[in-house]
């Protein structure tokens, strides 16, 4: 399937899809990007005003592909948080057009005027789909968290109201 053939919807998460969002955090291909959440902590984040779920569908048959996570929803600085983007299903173009879409959600929809980012270092993929789509390098902060035992650096990434693109 090529990337201009998906068509992928967001819509929001919520309690029932814990156990989809939480087998894709700790499927092997995904878990040494990103650091885990517990049940605990994604429930809280449910109930929480400043933290919302979206779970990546296939627009025709409504099937999750992947899930994001937006924190940051009520800052006055109108700073958005794109904490979190899981594919399940990699190399069919679910990551560039579930990106797009968080894009359109922060600045159309939420109001953002600073959408951020971080991810790990040896995540090249993710950096370069991030890169390619407008994000700006601002950073990096070395060797900050742990995984596996092994530390591993941050790059943080940004893109403002007037350098987003429809």
């Amino acid at each position: 399937m090529s990337e201009k053939s998906v068509t992928p919807r967001l819509r929001r998460g919520g309690e029932a899809d814990l156990d989809y969002v939480i087998g894709a955090e700790s499927a092997a291909e995904n878990r040494s990007f990103i650091l885990p959440w517990s049940r605990e902590r994604h429930q809280a984040a449910l109930s929480d005003p400043d933290i919302e779920h979206w779970i990546v569908e296939e627009a025709a048959g409504r099937r999750p592909v992947g899930f994001a996570i937006l924190m940051g929803l009520r800052s006055p600085h109108q700073s958005i948080e794109f904490r979190r983007l899981v594919i399940t299903e990699k190399g069919r173009g679910y990551g560039r057009a579930a990106l797009r879409l968080v894009k359109d959600l922060a600045f159309q929809e939420l109001g953002a005027h600073r959408l951020w980012l971080d991810v790990m270092d040896h995540n090249q993929r993710a950096r370069a789909l991030y890169e390619s789509e407008g994000f700006h390098v601002e950073g990096t902060l070395r060797e900050c968290v742990r995984v596996d035992g092994d530390f591993h650096s941050l790059i943080v990434l940004s893109m403002l109201r007037r350098e987003y693109w429809k």
